[in-house]
């Protein structure tokens, strides 16, 4: 085998391994810090077939809680706009996240932005929440891509940034007992939006707009307890 065509054979089988390698949930080093530790959260499967991260205590029972503290989701940590992700997306996408939740949330509970304003006698729980990171990848490659001059054409558009990508956040978020003090779940979430042409195309809020959607009724699916 030439010089050249070993080349070729190698950025095959390269891509051929790559075949649906992108991870459908965050890595350990993608963890921001947010939560108070990310012990015990394994990878489950929503309702809505999108792969989390998820733990929640033994006995926990959404439907012992009638109430709620939540204000909005974070942005964290600082936000760093871009000429990719600006300020006003980063805005707009904290908007349509902090929505999602409060939508989640408003069939089952009683919603307060402080714990001293939760009804007299109630349970309460403290949600916090944030997104921490917004950007685009690379599409993993497609089944169809895994022949030698596909491949080595998707690799090239990888390379000089033409290839379609899929707009992504990451969101982390825990529950507390506001009596206890002690944490009831914590779920962080690889959050898959639209696909956008390339490398250079601007990330809107507008990209999130169906994963939001399922997240809530994802959301909705577990504090009701199904």
């Amino acid at each position: 085998m030439s010089m050249s065509n070993g080349w070729i054979a190698g950025i095959a089988l390269s891509c051929v391994f790559q075949v649906g390698c992108v991870s459908k949930v965050a890595q350990p080093n993608q963890y921001s810090g947010f939560l108070p530790n990310y012990e015990g959260l394994q990878e489950q499967t929503t309702p809505s077939e999108q792969k989390v991260l998820r733990w929640t205590a033994p006995g926990f029972d959404p439907h012992a809680y009638s109430t709620v503290m939540f204000e909005q989701v974070e942005l964290y940590p600082a936000p760093k706009p871009s000429e990719r992700v600006n300020l006003k997306t980063l805005q707009d996408v904290q908007t349509a996240a902090s929505n999602s939740v409060k939508s989640a949330l408003s069939p089952y509970y009683t919603i307060v932005s402080k714990v001293p304003r939760a009804p007299a006698d109630s349970r309460t729980l403290i949600l916090q929440a944030a997104i921490t990171h917004v950007s685009a990848n690379n599409e993993g490659m497609h089944w169809y891509e895994a022949v030698p001059i596909a491949a080595i054409v998707g690799a090239t558009q990888a390379a000089t940034g033409h290839r379609d990508q899929t707009a992504e956040l990451y969101l982390e978020a825990d529950l507390v007992d506001a009596r206890t003090g002690l944490p009831v779940a914590k779920v962080v979430r690889k959050v898959f939006g639209e696909t956008v042409k390339n490398a250079s195309q601007p990330i809107v809020a507008n990209d999130f707009k169906v994963a939001f959607k399922d997240m809530t009724n994802d959301m909705q699916a577990l504090l009701s307890g199904q």
